[in-house]
C-alpha cells in the first residue's frame, strides 16, 4: 500500500479481483477500471486483472479519473484476463 498527498490518494496492489458488476467501467490508457462511488471519493479497481490494483481517490481531486494514468504502467504489467469493459 502507498499513499500520496493530503488528503491521501491510496493505492493497494494484490487485492482480490472483482467479478461482474453494475458499477461504472472505464478504459484508461488500455487498462480497464471499475469505479465505485464512495461517500468521500471514488474507489477504482482494475477489471479483468488478477491480482487487482485498487486506487482510492478522495473527492478533493475531482475529476477523479484523471489520476488513473499514473497507475496505468503498474496495472499493465498484470496480464488482462477475459473480463473487459464493454
Amino acid at each position: 500500500m502507498r499513499a500520496w498527498g493530503d488528503p491521501a490518494i491510496i493505492a493497494r496492489c494484490g487485492v482480490a479481483p472483482i467479478g461482474p458488476t453494475t458499477d461504472q467501467c472505464l478504459s484508461v490508457s488500455g487498462v480497464d477500471w471499475v469505479a465505485h462511488q464512495l461517500t468521500d471519493g471514488v474507489r477504482f479497481t482494475t477489471y479483468g486483472r488478477s491480482p487487482a490494483i485498487e486506487v482510492l481517490v478522495p473527492s478533493d481531486y475531482k475529476p477523479e479519473p484523471l489520476l488513473l494514468p499514473a497507475f496505468g504502467a503498474a496495472a499493465a504489467v498484470i496480464p488482462q484476463g477475459e473480463h473487459r469493459c464493454q
